[in-house]
């Protein structure tokens, strides 16, 4: 099927839905992104709202901003909720141009970024009809996640520096501050969007499939139960990945999560998640 791209469209007329993705990284986003561009009702992007040529903002993909730990440390969250380090006008006239759809007439503009997780004020205000897909994931499986990246030297490409000592504090203090703004943004504007866990996406895709087309009608096709390519490594069905990768743990990375989680129970409580004492 040929796509139809957003330079050869005049997008900006067909939207009638500024659709986000609302998550911490290593959530499942990214599997629910692929999801989502199977729609004919959406116009996606290759990747990332940030890693879009034209996107005006800080970009979470540099080293300076560690990468996948940038809800670790108050300076980089300062830096990434500054409103005078965005341009919303320069970056929806990029992400418009660089856009694809199954569909011309598709009315749906979908894409994620982690750190807009902390922006969620600023899309609503920004862009027209904004509407939101809320999701956590048990912040153990997130903080494995992370780990393993930095531990791989993904994270900084070739020559990769050593992770820092306190990487397992670091993911644990990321996963934690997500979770508190994830709560944050519920209050404020959940009756913008649809809230499900990554556990829920996983266990009751259908249920989870149908909330999103309350929230977006156009999504009529919306399918969740599907074979899919995640992050070019591998195509499959959705799968809770929970289980394995906790499995991973070892005991010194379980205690330094510990620390930081048991000082902030309340915020996985409300999620549904609890302190684990040790890993299975």
């Amino acid at each position: 099927m040929a796509l139809a791209l957003g330079c050869r469209h005049d997008v900006e007329s067909r939207v009638g839905t500024h659709l986000f993705g609302i998550s911490a990284n290593n959530s499942g986003s990214t599997f629910l992104k692929a999801a989502l561009a199977t729609s004919r009702a959406t116009w996606n992007l290759d990747w990332e709202g940030q890693g879009m040529l034209g996107y005006v903002g800080p970009n979470i993909l540099l080293p300076r901003l560690a990468n996948r730990l940038w809800a670790a440390e108050q300076r980089w969250i300062d830096l990434l909720t500054d409103p005078r380090n965005y341009d919303w006008p320069r970056t929806r006239k990029a992400w418009y141009f660089q856009a694809f759809a199954r569909d011309p007439d598709a009315s749906v503009f979908y894409t994620k970024t982690p750190a807009h997780l902390l922006l969620v004020d600023e899309l609503a205000r920004h862009f027209h009809n904004a509407k939101f897909l809320f999701m956590v994931r048990n912040p153990y499986a997130v903080c494995e996640g992370i780990c393993r990246f930095h531990r791989s030297g993904r994270a900084h490409g070739r020559s990769p520096p050593p992770p820092p000592e306190n990487l397992p504090e670091l993911a644990a203090r990321h996963a934690v501050t997500c979770m508190a703004w994830q709560r944050r943004n519920l209050e404020a504007h959940g009756q913008r969007g649809v809230f499900f866990t990554y556990e829920a996406m996983c266990a009751e895709p259908e249920r989870v499939a149908r909330d999103i087309r309350v929230l977006a009608p156009e999504l009529d096709d919306l399918d969740l139960r599907q074979r899919l390519r995640v992050k070019a490594w591998y195509h499959e069905m959705l799968t809770d990945m929970n289980a394995r990768q906790i499995a991973r743990l070892g005991a010194e990375d379980l205690a330094a999560f510990n620390r930081v989680f048991r000082r902030h129970e309340d915020v996985l409580a409300h999620f549904g998640y609890a302190v684990m004492d040790a890993a299975p």
